[in-house]
């Protein structure tokens, strides 16, 4: 498969090439289906290989035939296991599951992707029921971190799969699920790009919440541009690429609270980096408290997390259930957390949620915001297994950042811009208020190629 400078797969490229006749569909799915059979077989939890061959002979037909679904047919996907596929038992990165009734029928999303010709290739693993940003798994095996030397590390979660699929170059395109970082961290942690929408920028049909308040979507991929088309895709709409939007029209602020404690040094130098490369550009750059930052952070001590109660009413009897000895004690303990908190808490946290996204959104305007997608690096993976403080501690701090992002209703995508001494991956976060996902998308196009120039 043709590769981009980051030696990653791109589904534009590759797109291309099939419509120059240089690439077969088939050809091509048979080529990710040995890839993924001779590589980490914690990555998918299923692979759907019956129906992506019957796929890829039925677009290699149309190509033909003149007449493609979309400029993107035959192109694979693969997805998160809690998109439900028809015929197969949603599993969300469980076994307590394996009980429930098969997909009637594909997710929305699923469905759509379908309709515009792209080939499903199976199931990717992730944390259990979404509820880690470290993406771990005891059922299916923790897939591991592509990047670096020495002992193994997380793949970031909870689309832990989705992160590693894309950045092993099995496949060019992975779709997830975010509530408080599940697409950005393994973009983050793995080195490639991910994207979230705001509330209701997806159809959510056929996917397994973890929040119904907090849950958005989007694509993992190799660069900006393949998540934007993917996104109209999703979305059942034409690709429609916009013009990169000149970096002297950009306006940026880069909060000085909350997001930079803890930091590693590399994952700070390489920030910093970054913005200098933007303002050399001819980028608008403020650094300024965010208050919002600091209430949220207050608000969690004192209240809680708002997916707290949302996860405990959807999985309530089973983790009143004798299945509840079966799941990941790790991700029973943090459901049933919630269990202490009050009516109160939960009202109080809506109600604030409510008015910051508010008055956040007034104040940022078209501004970007700009600040590391995670503090730290991708960590070992066998002292988190074994010290359960260290996981909570560490699984708190890398969610951190991010989690800011689905409080306040943003759009962000997560950029590669580097690595640290170990050859693990560094990310910068552009975010902008929910609804104004256009402008970051031509905005992105422009910050990307400079960020990728610098490094």
């Amino acid at each position: 498969m043709k590769n981009n400078e980051n030696g990653l797969i791109s589904a534009d490229a590759l797109a291309s090439d099939i419509q120059r006749g240089n690439r077969c569909p088939i050809e091509i799915i048979e080529e990710v289906f040995d890839n993924i059979k001779s590589s980490d077989s914690s990555i998918f939890t299923v692979l759907l290989e019956e129906r992506a061959l019957k796929e890829a002979h039925a677009s290699k037909r149309r190509w033909r035939e003149g007449n493609p679904l979309s400029q993107w047919d035959g192109i694979p996907v693969a997805w998160k296991d809690l998109f439900d596929i028809e015929g197969r038992i949603t599993t969300s990165g469980s076994i307590v599951l394996k009980s429930n009734l098969p997909a009637a029928r594909d997710a929305d999303v699923v469905f759509n992707a379908k309709q515009a010709g792209l080939i499903s290739i199976g199931c990717l693993n992730m944390t259990e029921f979404a509820y880690s940003g470290l993406g771990l798994n005891p059922h299916y095996g923790t897939p591991k971190n592509p990047h670096g030397v020495g002992p193994a590390r997380i793949p970031g979660g909870s689309s832990s799969g989705c992160g590693v699929a894309v950045a092993k170059g099995l496949v060019p395109l992975a779709i997830g699920s975010d509530t408080g970082g599940s697409i950005r961290i393994p973009a983050s942690l793995n080195g490639v790009v991910g994207y979230k929408g705001s509330s209701n920028s997806f159809p959510t049909d056929g996917i397994l919440p973890l929040s119904t308040t907090l849950d958005t979507l989007g694509p993992l991929a190799a660069d900006v541009k393949t998540c934007i088309g993917a996104t109209h895709i999703l979305n059942k709409r034409p690709i429609s690429i916009p013009k990169p939007k000149p970096i002297n029209k950009l306006k940026f602020l880069i909060p000085n609270n909350i997001v930079f404690e803890g930091i590693q040094d590399a994952v700070l130098e390489n920030f910093e980096n970054s913005v200098r490369a933007l303002e050399s550009s001819g980028a608008s750059i403020v650094r300024c408290a965010f208050p919002e930052f600091d209430i949220i952070k207050t608000l969690s001590e004192e209240h809680g997390y708002l997916t707290g109660p949302e996860v405990l009413d959807l999985h309530w009897n089973l983790v009143h259930s004798d299945k509840a000895s079966h799941m990941d004690p790790r991700v029973l303990n943090r459901i049933l957390e919630a269990k202490d908190m009050s009516a109160r808490d939960l009202v109080v946290l809506q109600k604030m949620r409510e008015k910051l996204i508010k008055e956040n959104h007034l104040n940022l305007s078209s501004h970007i915001v700009l600040f590391p997608t995670t503090p730290i690096t991708a960590p070992e993976i066998n002292p988190l297994e074994k010290d359960d403080e260290l996981y909570l501690k560490t699984n708190k701090l890398i969610l951190r950042n991010t989690s800011l992002g689905n409080f306040l209703d943003w759009c962000g995508f997560a950029v590669p811009n580097g690595t640290d001494q170990d050859n693990m991956p560094t990310s910068i976060l552009l975010s902008m208020a929910g609804g104004r996902e256009k402008e970051l998308f031509s905005a992105a196009l422009s910050i990307e190629g400079i960020i990728a120039q610098n490094i």
